[in-house]
């Protein structure tokens, strides 16, 4: 979760303005097994009997806290998730956490996600989004009435995330939210223990699943997963998985999902392209859309330089720069797929311990390439923006950018992987022919000059035989 005081926008104001009563369900029947109550699977009982287990647990865990220990002011153009008038068992999480005030995304956003209505989020990484979504999908959980005739690998609630590590971070915010709450929660992902996670979906009867789409299909495939009972749905990152190419497997999942009028959609997204509102048309039924501001911020503890260099030296630069300067944890960002390769290939020639992420690469491949540069088996990381999200890397001493990125929040993305958890970081930007003409727009965005100069003397200077 992450913590801010900041507050919502003047269009948000307040709370109070929702309605008082919560609409929710969209399909009534669906609260009392009617939608295919044949299907009740034959150890209904048992079921029943271990979520009663888990309620029991749950209150015992809770004890006798009650809101009147966690008081918080209101506050001048701030939120409370007071507020919202959230769960006890929520609050107490919350409580616990530390947190007080709500973020504008999440202000903004459980406005309407409280009530049943379906969104479409822009907001970064770093907002508290994902917070945003889990509180609603947990009220929602526990505010309804539990379906009659459960059934085992059927979740209520769904949450799709392009890639494992964010998967598992989503995960560890709902742990958090859901300590008090009986709620059951899988993750299902690409390069973990399959059959633990098969058999986790053969077992039990799952509140809330949180999986990258291609596991979740190969299960689904294989009947593993039922994905029929579907109440909330949420696409993390849904830009993400248009540009990793996704989509297909994700339309594929939703397919399999009740019909859009009788589930609850939320999508969240860094861009709003007309592709990904293309999309929220089809997946969502009169959406809210909720935009927070990107707030640009360069860190203070990240040192950025800028080489002027010709297109054709920057491959020999780069060479230079990562073997004269010892480089051993570094991530080269370059725009286009087909230069990323040419990267990649031309210091692999060099002898470099370096490895690539793009689009073309696989997703099972990514994992492993991302683990590897974790532990230090790669030096280098030669990635496009796409790629580049996921990788959060607390330790990557140097950001180079091989091509500045058209888009300017790209630019602040990019060298926010390095000088991560308050450690200092660098960044360099070779500025071609090309990329002179992105600079002014990069200056302008983040209120700033980048000193733009000729390489240091060591590393114009040719070895012999180079």
């Amino acid at each position: 979760m992450t913590n801010s005081s900041a507050a919502s926008s003047e269009k948000n104001s307040s709370p109070s303005k929702a309605p008082n009563k919560r609409r929710r369900r969209r399909n009534p029947k669906r609260s009392a097994g009617g939608r295919r109550p044949s299907a009740a699977p034959k150890n209904t009982a048992k079921v029943s009997e271990v979520f009663k287990e888990r309620q029991e647990k749950a209150k015992a865990a809770m004890g006798d806290w009650t809101l009147d220990q966690f008081p918080v002011p209101e506050a001048e153009g701030k939120v409370r998730f007071h507020d919202f008038n959230l769960p006890l068992p929520l609050m107490k999480s919350i409580h616990d956490e530390g947190f007080e005030y709500c973020t504008p995304i999440q202000a903004e956003s459980l406005l309407y996600t409280l009530h049943g209505v379906d969104l479409i989020g822009k907001a970064q990484t770093g907002t508290g989004k994902t917070a945003a979504f889990l509180i609603a999908i947990l009220t929602y959980l526990l505010e309804e009435d539990l379906p009659e005739g459960r059934r085992i690998g059927a979740p209520r609630a769904l949450i799709l995330a392009p890639t494992r590590e964010l998967v598992l971070q989503i995960c560890k915010d709902a742990e958090i939210l859901m300590r008090y709450t009986p709620f059951k929660l899988l993750s299902v992902v690409g390069g973990m223990d399959y059959v633990k996670q098969r058999d986790q979906l053969r077992s039990e009867a799952i509140d809330l699943l949180v999986a990258t789409p291609g596991r979740l299909l190969d299960f689904h495939s294989k009947k593993d997963v039922d994905l029929r009972e579907v109440e909330v749905l949420v696409l993390d990152e849904a830009d993400r998985m248009l540009d990793m190419g996704f989509i297909p497997d994700v339309k594929r999942i939703i397919r399999a999902t009740p019909p859009k009028e009788e589930r609850q959609t939320l999508l969240y997204s860094a861009t709003f392209t007309q592709d990904i509102l293309n999309l929220s048309a089809q997946w969502t039924v009169n959406p809210q859309r909720v935009e927070i501001a990107t707030k640009v911020q360069t860190a203070d503890n990240i040192d950025q330089h800028a080489f002027l260099v010709t297109d054709q030296d920057k491959p020999g630069l780069l060479t230079r720069l990562i073997k004269r300067w010892q480089l051993s944890k570094v991530i080269v960002f370059s725009n286009r797929r087909d230069t990323t390769r040419q990267v990649f290939e031309a210091l692999k020639k060099a002898g470099i311990k370096v490895a690539m992420l793009s689009g073309e690469v696989e997703q099972k491949k990514r994992i492993s390439t991302l683990e590897n540069f974790r532990e230090g088996k790669i030096e280098v990381l030669v990635a496009t923006d796409v790629a580049g999200r996921g990788i959060h890397i607390d330790d990557i001493s140097h950001v180079i950018n091989y091509t500045l990125p058209e888009d300017p929040e790209d630019y602040v993305h990019r060298i926010g992987r390095t000088g991560r958890a308050g450690a200092e970081g660098t960044s360099i930007s070779f500025i071609g022919e090309e990329d002179a003409f992105a600079l002014p727009a990069i200056e302008d965005y983040i209120k700033s000059k980048l000193p733009c100069v000729h390489p240091p003397a060591d590393l114009q200077q040719e070895e012999e035989g180079a």
